[in-house]
């Protein structure tokens, strides 16, 4: 009898023992499980805090709000080099009297030390000016600009004002260099034209579009309407001669004036342009009773034109309805064409000017 109950003991012990081991057994598992589960988690955590949501690529040339500045710019070759030229994003090249051009040179969030040489305004820039919403520099005016400025009250700055005639000081807003001769001599810079404007209580940044339609992608013309573009001339008058050269490396054009490849004054670097605009428009000397060959230009209408990048050019209409209304280029199917993000000459010549475009 004692014998069986020893045995009976010794199983339920046995069966204690194994009961308590499963449970054991049971716990450790759950508890791995549990920590799996934990680290599992945790990596997810932290796989969702590294995954970067992408941003979308963002316009280089014309960001920002700060409002754009307009510089009348010499282009006689006594005003060459220019300074601050390769600061730019848009610079507009338009005849003017005596076969000559001048240029609009407008920056954007740009601290240009130096802009120049600066000479005085034509009443068809202000077009162009307007419809970039920009503060217009000049040195003195024609007639027509003159009354242009009170038609359409264009913010603008008089630099005959400011000018001392005389060699930069610290508080120089306008002054003259020694190394040009007058009238080719006169310089400001971008500070000078935003202190003048916020004195004059006017608005320093502004949330206008641009006038041109840039993507971040690489635009390249490849229709069956494009021609290759290594070489672009444009001969504006007789004495005045503007050539593009292809760099198929920098994708980049090189500009040349008058036979001559033109430099920035201050970086003293080759001036290229990542894209070239051409309008063709109607020009005629004006009856002002000064006789001092004044043109006209007609900007207004569906003008002809190209558009040139990356060694390729199409055919395009610059339709402008308006003086102060925005340009719209497109091609000939009517569609608004993507512009590469990069500066851009923007060249608006003589109706019968025999430009060409080769390899």
């Amino acid at each position: 009898m004692k014998k069986e109950v020893k045995v009976v003991i010794a199983i339920l012990v046995i069966a204690v023992l194994i009961l308590v081991a499963i449970l054991v057994m049971r716990n450790f598992f759950k508890e791995e499980v549990v920590e799996e589960n934990v680290e599992i988690a945790n990596q997810n955590v932290n796989q969702e805090e590294i995954v970067e949501v992408p941003k979308e690529p963002e316009i280089k040339i014309f960001s920002g709000n700060d409002r754009p500045i307009a510089f009348m710019i010499d282009n006689n070759t006594n005003a060459q080099p220019q300074a601050s030229i390769n600061s730019t994003y848009m610079v507009y090249e338009i005849i003017v009297e005596g076969g000559e051009t001048r240029l609009m040179a407008l920056f954007k969030g740009t601290n240009a030390d130096e802009v120049g040489p600066i000479r005085s305004a034509r009443h068809y820039f202000l077009d162009y000016a307007m419809e970039n919403n920009a503060i217009y520099a000049h040195l003195g005016m024609s007639p027509q600009a003159e009354k242009d400025f009170g038609v359409f009250d264009i913010e603008h700055i008089n630099g005959q004002i400011y000018d001392t005639g005389k060699a930069r000081t610290e508080s120089s807003l306008f002054w003259r260099v020694r190394h040009k001769k007058a009238p080719h001599n006169a310089y400001t810079n971008t500070e000078s034209i935003l202190k003048i404007a916020k004195d004059e209580g006017w608005e320093t940044t502004s949330n206008k579009e641009s006038v041109l339609n840039y993507v971040p992608e690489e635009v390249n013309l490849l229709s069956e309407d494009s021609i290759i573009a290594n070489t672009v001339t444009i001969p504006y008058a007789t004495g005045h001669k503007v050539e593009y050269k292809y760099d198929e490396t920098a994708k980049r054009y090189t500009r040349y004036s008058k036979n001559k490849k033109m430099t920035d004054e201050v970086t003293e670097e080759d001036v290229t342009t990542k894209n070239i605009i051409i309008t063709f428009a109607r020009n005629y000397t004006l009856n002002d009773g000064e006789n001092k060959g004044r043109q006209e230009v007609t900007t207004v209408g569906a003008l002809d034109g190209y558009y040139i990048t990356n060694g390729k050019a199409i055919k395009i209409k610059c339709n402008k309805n308006s003086r102060s209304k925005q340009t719209e280029y497109v091609d000939l199917q009517g569609n608004e064409i993507n512009v590469n993000d990069g500066n851009t000459w923007v060249n608006i010549c003589p109706v019968d000017a025999k430009v060409t475009i080769s390899e």
